[in-house]
């Protein structure tokens, strides 16, 4: 089996390289990040695994690529860049890589509410401007983050949060009735619902 990263930048590209360990299948990496979906089957030539960074992959340009049987999504969010039901139909699998981008994804969101309670954006601009502003903010410590779902992201999102004295509630969808689901933290409650 012959794969091609297909939309690699520099960075990618030298990780890549260094993870190589003899015996994995032959992978050619194209340094080019700015690739366009039409480029799919040229860039791929036959090779059975597309490794995506970014690149939409939709269902008519699949079809075009000969030989593809899976393709190896670095992100999240693939639904956004292909449909693997319809792939899947071509014979192709899209393969994710679990846990890609969690702690990063999570860091960003905490990140964020604690910018919004404290005003961080509107404090620089009038910074910026000369003026000091004079506002407390909303102190995060001690109060309860309720999270809709509770994946990888989820996950994170409640670890960083326990960690800064958060009470955190989190609902995951999975039946009919909600019911316990987790009490690994005193100041943590996770439902579910019941299958």
């Amino acid at each position: 089996m012959r794969g091609v990263f297909v939309d690699a930048n520099e960075s990618l590209a030298v990780i890549f390289e260094r993870l190589a360990k003899p015996g994995d299948p032959p992978v050619t990496i194209h340094r080019d990040p700015d690739i366009i979906s039409d480029q799919y089957p040229g860039i791929l030539d036959g090779a059975e695994i597309a490794i995506v960074d970014h690149t939409a992959l939709p269902t008519d340009i699949a079809r075009k690529c000969a030989g593809l049987k899976h393709v190896v999504f670095l992100g999240t969010g693939a639904r956004s860049y292909m449909n693997p039901e319809q792939l899947a139909e071509l014979g192709m699998t899209v393969h994710l890589i679990k846990g890609y981008g969690d702690t990063a994804v999570a860091e960003c969101a905490v990140a964020l509410m604690w910018a919004a309670a404290r005003g961080l954006a509107q404090m620089d601009r009038e910074m910026r401007a000369g003026n000091w502003l004079r506002d407390d903010g909303l102190q995060l410590t001690g109060k309860t983050l309720g999270l809709i779902g509770f994946g990888g992201i989820a996950a994170e999102v409640a670890r960083i949060a326990l960690g800064s004295g958060i009470k955190v509630l989190a609902w995951e969808q999975d039946g009919e009735k909600a019911i316990p689901a987790s009490n690994s933290s005193a100041s943590m409650r996770c439902w579910r619902k019941a299958t």
